[in-house]
C-alpha cells in the first residue's frame, strides 16, 4: 500500500463516507495548494484538518474567525521586550505547518487579506519586515454557506488562492450510524497514526513538481480553461493562475497513481474542484438554475482530449 493511501486510510478513521474530499484534500496538499471547504457546520471540516495535521506530523494552527479578528492575530506583531530593551517579532497563528482558516467568511476583509500574502508566497510581512513560514505550509479554510447568519462572501482575489474547493455535506444514514457508533465510548482521532514525517511530505511533494507534462497535456490543460471563458453560461472564466494550479493538481493525481507523467483523466479527475470556485456564472445560467459543476462537465465533454502514449 502506498503512503499515500496510508494517509487516506488514517484520515477516513474519523471521516466516515467521505473519502472523495479527503483524497482531494490530499492532492491539494501534495501540489503544495490551500484548500477552501465550504459548508454547513458540523459536518467534520475542522475534524478533517486535524485528522491530517496528525498523520503527516504537521504543526497545526488554527484561528476560529470572528468579526473582532485582526489580521495581527493571523500575523503576529512587532513588541516592545523590556528584558532585552528591543522591538521584537512576536509570531502570529500561522506559523505552522497546516493552518485552519476556521469559518473564514464571518471576519472583515481586512482580515481575510491578512491570510493572501502567507497562501500565496508562504511568508508574512509585518512593519516592511517578511518573515517566512516553516515549510511544509498548506492552508485549509472552511466557510459557512453565504447567508448564513453572520457571513459575506469571499472576495475573488480570495477564492482564486484556493487551489480547490470542496464539500462534504451530510452524511449517508450508515455512514452517520457508523460515526455514532465509532464515538459512542471514544475518540477516534486518538487511533490515527502518523504515516509519514515533514521530509517525507516534502520529498513528495518535490516528486509530484517533477511529474512530467506533454505538449499535447499542456494543450488540453490550456484548451480546458480557455473554454471557461468563451462559454456561453460563464460571465468570467478561469484566470491563467487556474491553468498552473490545474496542471500541479493533475501531477498530483499521476504522482498517487504511481506515474511519473500525466494523462487526460488525471486532469479531468480534479478539473470541477480546481475550477469551479473560479469562474462566476451569468444571468443566464442562473435562470436555468444551472451551477457552476454542472457547465463546467459539459465542458470537459466538448473539448477533444489528446491521445493517450506513453513516455
Amino acid at each position: 500500500m502506498s503512503k499515500f493511501q496510508e494517509v487516506i486510510n488514517e484520515v477516513c478513521k474519523v471521516i466516515n463516507g467521505k473519502e472523495e474530499a479527503v483524497v482531494t484534500t490530499m492532492l491539494a496538499i501534495l501540489a503544495n495548494g490551500n484548500i477552501l471547504i465550504e459548508d454547513i457546520p458540523g459536518v467534520g471540516k475542522t475534524t478533517m484538518a486535524l485528522a491530517f495535521s496528525k498523520a503527516l506530523d504537521l504543526d497545526y494552527g488554527r484561528v476560529q474567525f470572528t468579526p473582532d479578528t485582526v489580521p495581527s492575530d493571523i500575523t503576529g506583531y512587532v513588541a516592545y521586550n523590556k528584558a532585552s530593551s528591543k522591538m521584537e517579532f512576536l509570531k502570529g497563528a500561522v506559523f505552522c505547518n497546516l493552518f485552519l482558516a476556521d469559518e473564514l467568511n464571518r471576519t472583515s476583509s481586512r482580515t481575510q487579506s491578512a491570510l493572501l500574502e502567507a497562501m500565496e508566497e508562504q511568508q508574512v510581512t509585518v512593519e516592511g519586515v517578511s518573515y517566512p513560514l516553516e515549510k511544509p505550509f498548506s492552508v485549509i479554510a472552511t466557510q459557512n454557506p453565504v447567508g448564513a447568519s453572520g457571513t459575506q462572501l469571499l472576495p475573488d482575489s480570495q477564492t482564486d488562492r484556493f487551489m480547490v474547493r470542496i464539500t462534504m455535506g451530510y452524511p449517508q444514514f450508515d455512514d452517520e450510524c457508523q460515526m455514532l457508533l465509532n464515538r459512542s465510548t471514544r475518540n477516534p482521532m486518538d487511533d490515527v497514526k502518523r504515516v509519514v514525517t515533514k521530509e517525507e511530505l516534502m520529498d513528495m511533494q518535490k516528486s509530484v513538481k517533477s511529474v512530467y507534462i506533454h505538449n499535447d497535456m499542456a494543450s488540453y490543460i490550456v484548451s480546458l480553461i480557455k473554454a471557461t471563458r468563451n462559454n456561453k453560461f460563464i460571465s468570467r472564466g478561469a484566470s491563467p493562475r487556474s491553468t498552473l494550479q490545474l496542471s500541479e493538481m493533475a501531477k498530483a493525481v499521476a504522482f498517487a497513481d504511481n506515474r511519473d507523467f500525466i494523462v487526460p483523466k488525471d486532469v479531468q479527475s480534479v478539473f470541477v474542484s480546481t475550477v469551479g470556485h473560479r469562474v462566476i456564472l451569468n444571468s443566464e445560467a442562473l435562470s436555468q438554475k444551472m451551477n457552476s459543476e454542472q457547465v463546467l462537465i459539459e465542458i470537459l465533454k466538448k473539448v477533444k482530449q489528446p491521445r493517450i502514449w506513453s513516455k
